[in-house]
Parts: structure tokens; C-alpha cells; sequence
């Protein structure tokens, strides 16, 4: 029986399907992705793009730079999907925010980690507060 996974957008508008196992699972701390997420680091599985089937909508793509696309829910704004042929060919990178099971790929490796802000070397370090602080 094949591994699957399935996510979808915030508002509901898309989801997908995933079969298979992910060729990696990252994070990532490039300033494009931070820059997509409004975020410190974007975590990914990479797919093969047969792998990656929409079972609700279609997500609108949008140009980021060079030979990247991310595809995105026009409704909603979540960010799903990460594409580049030149560096990726035949690869979807799904950020793993978006899959219904959150905890299922947990991230193996960080990369563009020359990118890296400087206090996320030590965030884990921070204190911690179970809910919104009083």
C-alpha cells in the first residue's frame, strides 16, 4: 500500500493529494521563501510532480523569480507549492504547513542556511509560553 498525504489551502477553496514517499523534507531559510511566507523559515517535502494530484480547485501561480513558480489559493492567500525546472526538474516542493497531518513528515535536513537569519540559530532557546501571554 503507497503512502499518501492530503492538504489543502486555509480556506477550504483547494486541496490535494499526495502518493508516495517525499524525495526530502526541509527547512528552509532562503530570503525568498521568507519573504513569500511573511515567515523566519517555510518547511517543504519534495515530491516527484506525478506524485501531486489536486482533488478540489486550482491554485493561482505566480512568478517569483528566474524559473520559480509558487502556487498559492486565490481566496485565501496559503502558499502550497514550490516549482523550479532548472534547479528542481520534475519536483513540487509542498510546504508542509498545508497537509492535514502536520506532524507526518517531520523535516530532515535545513537548508540555504548561508540565508539564515541570525536569531534563528538559537529560537529553540527562547523561553516558552503554552498560549497567548497574559
Amino acid at each position: 500500500m503507497s503512502e499518501t498525504h492530503s492538504g489543502g489551502c486555509h480556506c477550504g477553496a483547494i486541496r490535494y493529494q499526495l502518493a508516495g514517499k517525499p524525495k526530502d523534507v526541509a527547512l528552509c531559510h532562503c530570503v525568498d521563501c521568507r519573504r513569500n511566507a511573511g515567515a523566519p523559515v517555510m518547511a517543504w517535502a519534495g515530491y516527484a510532480e506525478d506524485s501531486l494530484v489536486m482533488t478540489k480547485g486550482e491554485p493561482k501561480i505566480f512568478k517569483s523569480s528566474g524559473a520559480t513558480r509558487r502556487s498559492f489559493c486565490s481566496d485565501c492567500g496559503t502558499g502550497l507549492f514550490y516549482r523550479n525546472e532548472e534547479i528542481l526538474p520534475g519536483i513540487v516542493e509542498v510546504q508542509l504547513s498545508t497537509m492535514d497531518d502536520q506532524e507526518a513528515l517531520p523535516p530532515t535536513v535545513q537548508i540555504q542556511v548561508a540565508e539564515r537569519l541570525g536569531w534563528m540559530k538559537t529560537a529553540h532557546q527562547l523561553p516558552e509560553i503554552q498560549r497567548f501571554p497574559e
